[in-house]
């Protein structure tokens, strides 16, 4: 779970920002919605608003960010996202940091890079204790000629290893040393050099981002009977008027039809490549375009087999293909694969989650996920824009965030909880009327000033 995240000179976060998942020991609404770990309890949602341009979608590319560098080591478009607001940002450090637990324990990793330069100038792993105090499992100086420090009791010779890893590692400074323990390198499970790869094995396995523009779902879980029972279920709540989801297989050549001819070869490549480079006898692929969705399982026996899916309404005679249903049906499909997961200790990073949907069909989700995973550690941060579901019905007023946009263009973040409001206090139309800040703020205009032919 994410206790807390920081962050500083990002895109429009010119200042030290934070977000924190710790509950708030005033408030006693919603106690579902605390998770206890040993003392600290920690909460099931963090809900972000903000006007349009505010840093929303900025606090979604930190996480997408973050993941990337830990994969694959800065990337190149990373050299623009400094803050623009100020020229000495292009050569002031940038700082983020992810605060959570793994197995019961605590931990804060982050690091520092020059974005304008891609260069990475610090990085940290410490273990934090509910005291308040830390260990330090590493920290990485790139100023001081790379040197890796450790507080670990290692034995004499997992401190080799560490000490032979690092000065290898010495002159990369576009690379996490995190990643690097973790690129093919053999830790045995009572090694206390194990943290490290629990802890990369958390940030990049648990940690799920979604953006408007990208389908979310593989659609694994309409291959299992019982799970397209439960779909079936869970999609008839919604009232699109779908009654029933199957399976159908489609030729080649259809699918030839549904793709481009280049995403289409690269598919089929993609495929060959994993058999021949590594053997594989058994190939099956799950994708999703943005109104396209199939399966192609290949194998060295026969042809590829292609499936779809297909949805009937009600009575009709003929059923509908994935395309043609709305987006708001489209996007309930995508949303359905964080009500169906099996992970217990997931981290759902949402931006505009209400995209497409009715109110009461976004109110309808958030009440299925409240109730699946009552008993998991499951969590979901989102932005929204959404004003009816900022209501004690749904959320604490801890859970509630806001992004706002000063006059020289820096996001501000902050939570509801600083505002002291009755309980009985009419949430959504205090926002709505600007009592917390972070909504449009328009000019005026007028026609009559401007000349037209």
């Amino acid at each position: 779970m994410i206790t807390k995240i920081l962050l500083e000179n990002f895109k429009s976060f010119e200042r030290l920002s934070e977000l924190t998942l710790i509950s708030s020991s005033k408030i006693r609404t919603s106690p579902e919605h605390r998770m206890q770990i040993k003392s600290t309890k920690l909460l099931r949602y963090g809900v972000v608003y903000g006007a349009n341009a505010s840093g929303k979608t900025n606090l979604v590319d930190f996480f997408r960010f973050f993941l990337m560098t830990l994969k694959v080591g800065l990337p190149s478009w990373s050299s623009q996202l400094f803050c623009k607001n100020n020229a000495e940002n292009k050569h002031r450090e940038s700082f983020f940091e992810i605060q959570f637990s793994v197995r019961d324990s605590f931990y804060a990793y982050g690091f520092t890079a020059v974005l304008s330069n891609r260069r990475i100038t610090g990085e940290w792993l410490y273990e934090l204790y509910q005291n308040g105090s830390s260990r330090c499992i590493f920290h990485r100086d790139v100023k001081a000629a790379q040197q890796i420090s450790t507080k670990l009791s290692l034995s004499t010779q997992d401190k080799k290893r560490l000490i032979t890893y690092s000065e290898d590692f010495s002159d990369n400074d576009t690379s996490l040393f995190l990643t690097e323990m973790n690129r093919n390198k053999k830790i045995d499970e009572d090694s206390k050099l194990i943290i490290f790869k629990n802890v990369f094995q958390w940030l990049i396995n648990n940690i799920f981002i979604y953006t408007p523009n990208a389908p979310i779902t593989d659609f694994r879980y309409y291959y299992d009977a019982d799970s397209l029972k439960l779909i079936n279920s869970l999609i008839a709540t919604f009232d699109t008027g779908i009654s029933n989801i199957r399976i159908e297989e489609i030729s080649l050549n259809e699918l030839t039809k549904m793709l481009p001819e280049n995403i289409f070869n690269e598919i089929m490549a993609d495929v060959r490549q994993r058999m021949e480079k590594f053997g594989m006898r058994h190939v099956n692929l799950s994708m999703r375009s943005d109104k396209n969705f199939f399966s192609l399982e290949v194998n060295d026996t026969g042809e590829p087999k292609v499936t779809t899916i297909k949805m009937k309404h009600g009575e009709s005679f003929f059923d509908f293909g994935f395309e043609e249903e709305s987006d708001g049906t489209r996007r309930l499909f995508d949303l359905l694969d964080m009500l169906l997961t099996d992970t217990d200790d997931a981290v759902f990073i949402v931006d505009e989650l209400e995209r497409s949907l009715h109110p009461k069909l976004t109110q309808h989700f958030l009440k299925l996920f409240n109730e699946l995973h009552a008993k998991t550690r499951n969590q979901l941060i989102f932005t929204t824009h959404e004003a009816s579901i900022m209501d004690r019905d749904f959320f604490r007023r801890d859970e509630i965030w806001f992004v706002e946009r000063s006059s020289d263009n820096n996001s501000t973040l902050y939570s509801l909880d600083r505002f002291k409001e009755r309980y009985d206090k009419v949430l959504s139309k205090a926002y709505l009327d600007g009592r917390y800040g972070a909504i449009p703020v328009f000019s005026s205009f007028r026609f009559h000033e401007y000349a037209f032919d």
